[in-house]
C-alpha cells in the first residue's frame, strides 16, 4: 500500500486533517516557519542583486529531521499549509530545507478544514505557486531592510534598543496624527430643545425636538439664539401640521473579513485584535465537537473578501428557509463591487456547516470560542436573509412658525434582525403616536434645554485603527493583529480602556521617522507597496524589481539621517536632582517607558529615579511647578509636582496664563489658547514661542 505524508503548520491542524484521511495517510506538523532571515544580520546579499540568505530557525533542527524521516518513506509529499502568500512561502521553504527539488511535490490548499475540503483538495493537488512565495519574500525582505537599517539610527539618537517597522511606523503615526488632532480641537457651543405637550385626552405628555423653520433646520449655537426662539415660542398654539407614515428598510450586513470581523469582536465582546485571531484559528484549526468528533467550525480567518462559495450560499439559504420560512430568504444578490485593494484570494469567513449552529456546539467549546463562532455563525446567516422592514411614523408640530418633530419605529418584518440585532437595531416605538391626528389638541407643558459641546475626533481604539489601515491599503489580513501588538509591546503606544494613546517615547520615535524618514512613514508610499506586492502574486512585477527600486532610497535616507544625528548627538543631560546614594548629580536617560533619572557613576551606582519634566509654568491651583507625568500605561498628562496635596492635572499643555472671564488656565490647543473650564467658552489667539 502506497504511503503519503501531508505536512501541515500546526498539530491541532494535522489533529484534524488524519480523522479525515485513510490509514495510508500520515499527517505531520512542521510548528510554522522553518527557514527564515538570519536574526544576527541584515540577512540579504546588497552586493549580489539582493539574494536572500535564509538559515533554518534556531530550534527547528529536530523537527526537520523528524520531517525528512518520514519524507523517506513516503511515496507522496503534500504540503498542506495556509491557504496564502504566508502559506505558500512555509510550503516552498519545507520544499527546500527537505531538499524535495527535483521530486514531484503536491501542493495542496483548502479555505476550510472539513471531509469533504481536504478530500477534494488531494484531488486538486498542484504545484508551489512561486508568484505567491515571492509576493512573501518580498514583503519579508521590505520589512527586515526598514527594521535592521532603521532601528540602529533610533538607538543613535534615543539610546536604546528600539525598532522601526514598514507598517508599524506608519500605524504610529496615524495615531499620532490624531492624537495632535485632538489636542488642537477647540470645542463649539451648541443647544438641544425639547418641548412637553399634553395631549388633550392623554395622561402622558408628548416630547417634541426643535427642527428649525419650515423649510430650514436650524442649530442653537448660543444661549443667546436658544432665549430669542424661546421668546418667540411664548403664549403661543402648537398645532399638528403633519402625519406622516412610512416605511424603511435595513440590508442585512455582508459576511465577516478579517477586518469587520476584528471590529465588530471589539464592539461586542471586548476582544483585542490579537486575541479575536487567536480564538479563530482555534475555530479554524479544528474543535473536538461532542457526537462528531475533531471539526474545524469556521473557514480561514485571513481575507478581505466578502465573497461565497455557490455550495455555502445554497446550503444557508435552505438552512434559513427550513427554519425561518422562505420569507425570510433574501432575493438574488448582485455581486458587489470589488475595491482594487482587495486580493479577494478567499471567501469570506464564514461557518463550515451553516446547520452547526451554536447551540449545537456550545457545550463544546470554551465562552470565548462559543462568543466567537456565534457572532461569525450569526452575521453569515444574516448575510443571506432578507431586509428588516420598519413602519415609520413622523409628525411635525409648528408654533409660531417654529417646527418641532416626534418620530417613532416599529419593526413589521425582522428579516436578518432574527439572527443579527444590536442595541441600535432597536425600534424607537412610541405608542402614543398611534392615537394622534392633525386635530388633535395640544398644549404646553415645559421646555427642556441642554446645553452641549461638539467633541473633538475619537481616539484610535484596535477596531478604528483596524478599519482605517484597511481603508488607506495599508497591510493586509495578516498583518493588522501583529502590527498592533508589537506598537503596544514596544510601548509607543499605551491602551487605556480599549484606547490607544501614544506615549512619550512613541512621540520620539515617530518624530524622528517624520523627520528623517519621511517616506517610510508616508501611508500613500506604503499602500502602494502593498500595491505592489498584489502585482507581485498575480505575476505581473518581478519583486526583484520592487527590492531593487526600494533600497537605493532608503540607503541614501540612512546615511544621511545618521550624519545629521550624529550632529546634533548631545551628552547625558544633566540635572539637578542630587544621587543620595553617592552624592552625583543624576542624569536624563531613555528606557522603555520613557524618561527617567539614572546615576552616571553606573555600574558603582545603579541608582535610578522617576524623571518629571518641568515645563516652565506654574499650577494655577498652588504655585508650584507643573511637570510632564505619565499613567500607569504610558499616557502623557501635565500635573502639579506637589501631588498628591495639589491634585491640579490636565491631558492638554497649561499656557501659563489665565482666562480674564473665569480665573482657570488657559491650555494651549493648536494655535489657541482655550479656558479649561469649556462652560467658559473663553479663547484667544496664541502667539507661537521662538524654538517652536
Amino acid at each position: 500500500m502506497a504511503k503519503y505524508l501531508v505536512i501541515v503548520e500546526s498539530p491541532a491542524k494535522a489533529k484534524t486533517i488524519n480523522k479525515f484521511l485513510g490509514s495510508n495517510y500520515h499527517v505531520v506538523a512542521s510548528n510554522g516557519h522553518v527557514r527564515d532571515l538570519p536574526k544576527s544580520q541584515l540577512g540579504i546579499d546588497i552586493e549580489n542583486d539582493f539574494e536572500p540568505r535564509y538559515i533554518t530557525i534556531r530550534g527547528k533542527g529536530d523537527i526537520l529531521a523528524m520531517l525528512r524521516k518520514e519524507v523517506k518513506k513516503a511515496d507522496k509529499v503534500y504540503l498542506a499549509t495556509d491557504p496564502d502568500r504566508e502559506g505558500e512561502a512555509i510550503s516552498w521553504h519545507l520544499a527546500q530545507a527537505l531538499k524535495l527539488e527535483g521530486k514531484q511535490i503536491h501542493r495542496i490548499t483548502f479555505n476550510e478544514i472539513t471531509k469533504t475540503a481536504v478530500k477534494n483538495s488531494i484531488k486538486e493537488a498542484r504545484e508551489i505557486d512561486m508568484d505567491l512565495v515571492d509576493a512573501q519574500q518580498a514583503r519579508r525582505m521590505l520589512d527586515r531592510m526598514v527594521g535592521y537599517k532603521i532601528s540602529p539610527v533610533l538607538w543613535v539618537k534615543v539610546k536604546r534598543g528600539l525598532s522601526a517597522g514598514r507598517v508599524q511606523s506608519v500605524a504610529l503615526r496615524i495615531i499620532c496624527d490624531r492624537e495632535k488632532e485632538i489636542d488642537s480641537f477647540i470645542p463649539e457651543e451648541y443647544w438641544s430643545l425639547d418641548v412637553l405637550l399634553d395631549v388633550k385626552g392623554e395622561k402622558k405628555p408628548l416630547t417634541a425636538k426643535f427642527y428649525g423653520k419650515e423649510k430650514e433646520k436650524m442649530e442653537i449655537r448660543s444661549k443667546a439664539e436658544l432665549d430669542k426662539i424661546l421668546s418667540g415660542l411664548e403664549n403661543q398654539p402648537y398645532k399638528i401640521t403633519n402625519i406622516k407614515n412610512g416605511e424603511r428598510t435595513k440590508k442585512p450586513p455582508l459576511p465577516f473579513t478579517t477586518s469587520t470581523l476584528q471590529q465588530e469582536a471589539s464592539k461586542l465582546l471586548n476582544f483585542s485584535t490579537q486575541k479575536t485571531m487567536r480564538i479563530a484559528q482555534q475555530l479554524y484549526e479544528g474543535i473536538d465537537i461532542k457526537g462528531n468528533g475533531t471539526v474545524g467550525l469556521i473557514t480561514y480567518l485571513r481575507t478581505d473578501s466578502t465573497r461565497i462559495s455557490e455550495e455555502a450560499d445554497e446550503s444557508v439559504r435552505k438552512y434559513i428557509g427550513q427554519v425561518y420560512g422562505d420569507e425570510f430568504v433574501i432575493g438574488k444578490m448582485k455581486d458587489s463591487k470589488k475595491n482594487g485593494k482587495i486580493q479577494d484570494a478567499h471567501e469570506a469567513i464564514r461557518p463550515s456547516n451553516s446547520e452547526m449552529s451554536p447551540t449545537k456546539v456550545k457545550e463544546s467549546l470554551s465562552r470565548d470560542q462559543f462568543r466567537l463562532y456565534q457572532l461569525i455563525w450569526s452575521r453569515f446567516v444574516a448575510s443571506r436573509m432578507a431586509d428588516a422592514v420598519y413602519g415609520t411614523t413622523n409628525v411635525k408640530i409648528n408654533c409660531n412658525g417654529y417646527i418641532f418633530t416626534v418620530t417613532a419605529s416599529k419593526i413589521k418584518f425582522e428579516g436578518f434582525l432574527a439572527v443579527y440585532k444590536h442595541a441600535e437595531d432597536k425600534a424607537d416605538t412610541n405608542l402614543l403616536l398611534k392615537k394622534l391626528s392633525e386635530d388633535s389638541e395640544l398644549s404646553f407643558n415645559e421646555f427642556e434645554s441642554k446645553q452641549h459641546f461638539t467633541q473633538p475626533p475619537a481616539h484610535f481604539t484596535e477596531a478604528a485603527l483596524v478599519k482605517t489601515l484597511e481603508e488607506l491599503g495599508i497591510g493586509r489580513p495578516s498583518t493588522y493583529a501583529p502590527t498592533i501588538t508589537t506598537i503596544i509591546a514596544r510601548r509607543y503606544v499605551a491602551k487605556e480602556n480599549k484606547n490607544l494613546y501614544v506615549t512619550e517615547l512613541g512621540e520620539v520615535v515617530n518624530q524622528i521617522m517624520r523627520d528623517a524618514f519621511s517616506s517610510i512613514v508616508d501611508v500613500s508610499f506604503t499602500a502602494n507597496l502593498e500595491y505592489l506586492l498584489d502585482k507581485v502574486e498575480e505575476g505581473a512585477v518581478n519583486y526583484k524589481t520592487v527590492i531593487r527600486n526600494f533600497y537605493p532610497d532608503l540607503d541614501e535616507a540612512v546615511q544621511k539621517a545618521e550624519k545629521e544625528l550624529e550632529e546634533v548627538k548631545i551628552a547625558d543631560e544633566v540635572s539637578d536632582v542630587v544621587c543620595e546614594q553617592c552624592g552625583r548629580n543624576m542624569v536624563i536617560k531613555y528606557g522603555p517607558h520613557g524618561k527617567f533619572l539614572a546615576c552616571p557613576g553606573f555600574p558603582e551606582c545603579k541608582n535610578t529615579k522617576t524623571y518629571f519634566e518641568k515645563i516652565g509654568v506654574a499650577c494655577p491651583k498652588c504655585g508650584k511647578e507643573i511637570v510632564i507625568r505619565k499613567t500607569q500605561k504610558g499616557r502623557k498628562y501635565y500635573g502639579c509636582e506637589d501631588n498628591p496635596e495639589c491634585d491640579f492635572m490636565t491631558w492638554q499643555k497649561p499656557s501659563g496664563k489665565l482666562c480674564p472671564k473665569c480665573g482657570n488656565a488657559l491650555l494651549i490647543k493648536g494655535q489657541k489658547l482655550v479656558c479649561a473650564d469649556i462652560a467658559c467658552g473663553y479663547r484667544e489667539d496664541r502667539v507661537k514661542e521662538d524654538n517652536e
